[in-house]
């Protein structure tokens, strides 16, 4: 067994909504208050609307450390937040991607809509391709990434998606149960991801 991996800093990805339901406010209140009470630091996309304010809320409220990183658009809408010791202004969407992704061990989503998904999947598919051995999760809250699942296993069946990429995703419905399945993760890694027999 592999040593446990020491996690400075996780980036989580999610909603700039609360969600339908109170439970999804609920799961990002006691991430953040974990995070800090492991002393792990929070790299996150910077707002201070949805689940994204409710988690950086939650981990400074425990003493805990935040980075936002959030485009200049996004700042013009007034939904960065100012509360943050360490808010980081760049550019671009691909700047602000890149940045989070530097500064973080591992990636966590949570409940959210397209962008969270865009976030995860281009941070999963990295992981794919050898670019990082950095650990991908889920939050699945409420059954909230069931039909996304579903998704993963349905292009899994249709040769899509290759069995041993799916154990790029971890999935768990306890952020506590996730950071420590994060902590003994192997990244999986095929040297060579495609070829002509895949085409």
């Amino acid at each position: 067994m592999s040593a446990l991996r020491i996690f400075k800093r996780l980036c989580v990805f999610c909603g700039s909504s609360h969600g339908a339901n109170p439970i999804y406010a609920e799961a990002a209140k006691n991430a953040g208050a974990e995070l800090a009470r492991r002393g792990i630091g929070l790299v996150y996309g910077g707002g201070n609307v949805g689940l994204m304010g409710v988690i950086a809320d939650a981990v400074l409220a425990a003493g805990g450390d935040v980075i936002g990183v959030i485009p200049e658009a996004l700042m013009a809408k007034e939904v960065g937040h100012r509360g943050l010791p360490d808010l980081l202004v760049v550019k671009t969407m691909h700047e602000r991607k890149a940045l989070m992704a530097e500064m973080s061990d591992g990636f966590v989503a949570l409940p959210g809509g397209i962008g969270t998904f865009e976030e995860f999947f281009e941070i999963a598919t990295w992981a794919q391709l050898g670019l990082h051995a950095k650990p991908c999760a889920l939050l699945n809250v409420n059954g909230f990434y069931d039909p996304l699942l579903r998704l993963i296993d349905h292009a899994i069946e249709e040769h899509f998606v290759k069995p041993k990429q799916r154990d790029h995703v971890i999935v768990e419905t306890d952020f506590s149960a996730l950071l420590d399945r994060m902590a003994r993760h192997d990244v999986p890694h095929e040297p060579k991801w495609i070829g002509k027999e895949t085409i």
